[in-house]
């Protein structure tokens, strides 16, 4: 079944962007606004036909959910499978709605749980802060870690043992690995079979690669390759994850923003911000959406 969004009765897929301010940049994103009419067969051709690394799609949400008009049921799907959470997908479509309903506050009710963001205006551009579910960050086995390191082409040494291998979830699960080096970081070339095949045995979404800069900035890689995707330029599901992930290691002390940098070495530049708040266990992700023309 192929389904384009250019068609006679095709579903309108908008376009655009997230965690960047230019259409260059960023995570591209499908939105469909309207997906009452689509299966899960017909939402995957969709998904697979725009080509991004996730497309997200709007119905009408349960009963009780939030205000009409800002309370909706939002799915996501990559070119290959569903996905139970996708951050800036996310974003993209809480700046969607904003731009045709205004800013404020959209409620979504996700495979991976309720999704609260707000948007708002910030000059000439609308940002949008997600409130992620109640995260958890569990321990990595060692064989794991070491079938993860041989799929990348890392050895052990690469790693930075002030940062150990986690895995963590706040929608999704993310294999998190830090290297010493932003040269490690930088130099990406993995075996796409090998890395997708230990990802499905563990559920992962994406293995979340850091290298830390400063006490709060980090830069960070994503290979997706169990979405068919080499690699997402900016991850909003596993920022959230990471911030989990820094305040179980006691990497900083909430309230804090943490400054995530990702894209830069696929040419299409992203920031995220990542707040921890004192009194809330679950992540804030906060980041720009534009529509690419």
């Amino acid at each position: 079944m192929t389904i384009t969004d250019d068609g006679p009765g095709a579903p309108e897929v908008l376009r655009y962007t997230a965690f960047s301010d230019d259409p260059e940049g960023g995570n591209p994103a499908g939105v469909v606004l309207d997906a009452a009419g689509l299966d899960d067969t017909a939402r995957l051709a969709v998904a697979a036909d725009v080509g991004y690394s996730e497309t997200a799609f709007l119905t009408a949400p349960p009963e009780g959910l939030g205000e009409p008009g800002r309370a909706f049921t939002l799915r996501y799907f990559s070119p290959l499978a569903e996905v139970s959470f996708c951050g800036h997908a996310t974003v993209a479509t809480a700046v969607a709605l904003a731009e045709r309903t205004g800013p404020g506050v959209f409620t979504f009710a996700t495979p991976a749980g309720t999704v609260p963001v707000e948007v708002r205006a910030d000059g000439g551009a609308l940002r949008a802060t997600l409130t992620s579910v109640e995260p958890r960050v569990s321990e990595a086995a060692g064989p794991d870690v070491t079938e993860a390191l041989a799929a990348l082409g890392w050895s052990a040494a690469d790693l930075d043992p002030a940062l150990p291998p986690r895995i963590a979830y706040a929608g999704a699960r993310h294999l998190v690995l830090a290297t010493g080096t932003r040269e490690r970081l930088a130099d990406l070339d993995y075996d796409f079979d090998r890395l997708a095949d230990f990802m499905r045995g563990l559920d992962l979404t994406t293995v979340q690669l850091v290298w830390r800069e400063s006490e709060t900035v980090f830069h960070v890689r994503d290979p997706f390759p169990v979405g068919g995707v080499v690699e997402d330029p900016a991850t909003g599901a596993a920022a959230a994850a990471f911030g989990a992930y820094a305040r179980e290691l006691g990497l900083v002390t909430a309230p804090v923003t943490l400054t995530l940098h990702q894209g830069h070495d696929l040419g299409r530049p992203a920031l995220l911000e990542v707040g921890l708040r004192a009194d809330d266990p679950r992540v804030t992700v906060t980041g720009t959406a534009v529509r690419i023309p």
